[in-house]
């Protein structure tokens, strides 16, 4: 095994080769009106606004992002899902508190990330703040197929969250022709991943619909476990887990790259004389 100094590459083309790491649960310990569904992979809000914290079951592994994306929303309240990471091991707790920020948060050792309806990107070190609050719009449909964070290549595929299209949606919204989804809309996609570092420290990274947010924290403590935070709150009603793959990107995505760099926008897809269940897969899965 590596160490947690040396470099580790998910699903790397050209890397060693690493097991796949288990696909990814909520943990059966949450916050009082969560209801998790039997697969461990949905968890949604019944009543209120708060007691939404939900963990990973599992503690990730080094570069293992825990993805949702978001099912369901409710009208009415202020505020977003919330994200991060935590080194208490819910099992632990006897209570879930109340909210992630600050309630979570106060027992220390624990790092959440609030979700905006605008760019959560956190300013590098070095780098002013109006540079990091201004990110580029990717030029195509889909950008690479690979997301690096640091030392982690990720398949960037099924990161990004895609609408469902309606009739004129590539004539009134410029997101609609690039594909990418605000952070805090329905089937957004939103994770959270940690990266070690020499000194035996981590950085958590956030990354919404694929675009790594940058380090928004550091000097976590790489050699504990860390599980994920995921808060159900306010306006966010429901959210379910996305399995990812990091190995090479399948057949299916590589056709469907191609396709999408051969079109004007989403729309255009319906036109090609490709199966129904191709072109849905091409607009927005």
């Amino acid at each position: 095994m590596a160490a947690v100094s040396d470099p580790v590459e998910l699903g790397a083309p050209w890397g060693p080769v690493r097991s796949e790491p288990p696909p990814t649960r909520f943990h059966p310990v949450h916050g009082a009106n969560i209801r998790v569904d039997p697969s461990g992979t949905r968890a949604t809000r019944v009543e209120s606004f708060a007691h939404g914290v939900c963990f990973s079951r599992e503690p990730l592994a080094p570069g293992q992002v825990f993805l949702v994306e978001i099912e369901e929303k409710e009208l009415g309240w202020c505020g977003h899902l919330r994200l991060g990471l935590t080194a208490l091991d819910p099992a632990s707790l006897t209570i879930v508190p109340e909210f992630s920020l600050p309630d979570l948060v106060s027992l220390g050792h624990t790092w959440v990330f609030a979700i905006t309806r605008h760019h959560n990107r956190v300013p590098r070190e070095g780098r002013p703040e109006a540079e990091a609050a201004a990110p580029s719009r990717p030029p195509t449909l889909l950008m690479e197929p690979y997301l690096c964070i640091e030392q982690f290549r990720i398949p960037r595929d099924r990161l990004v969250g895609r609408s469902r299209p309606g009739l004129y949606s590539h004539l009134l919204d410029q997101l609609y022709e690039l594909n990418v989804l605000p952070p805090t809309a329905r089937r957004s996609r939103l994770g959270v991943l940690f990266c070690p570092r020499p000194d035996g420290t981590a950085d958590m990274h956030i990354v919404i619909n694929g675009e790594d947010m940058g380090p928004s924290a550091r000097g976590l403590p790489a050699t504990q476990p860390l599980y994920a935070v995921v808060d159900v709150f306010a306006s966010t009603k429901s959210v379910r887990l996305v399995q990812l793959e990091y190995g090479l990107p399948s057949l299916q995505t590589l056709c469907r790259l191609v396709i999408q760099r051969s079109v004007v926008h989403r729309l255009a897809i319906d036109g090609l004389h490709l199966p129904k269940g191709l072109k849905d897969f091409c607009k927005y899965e």
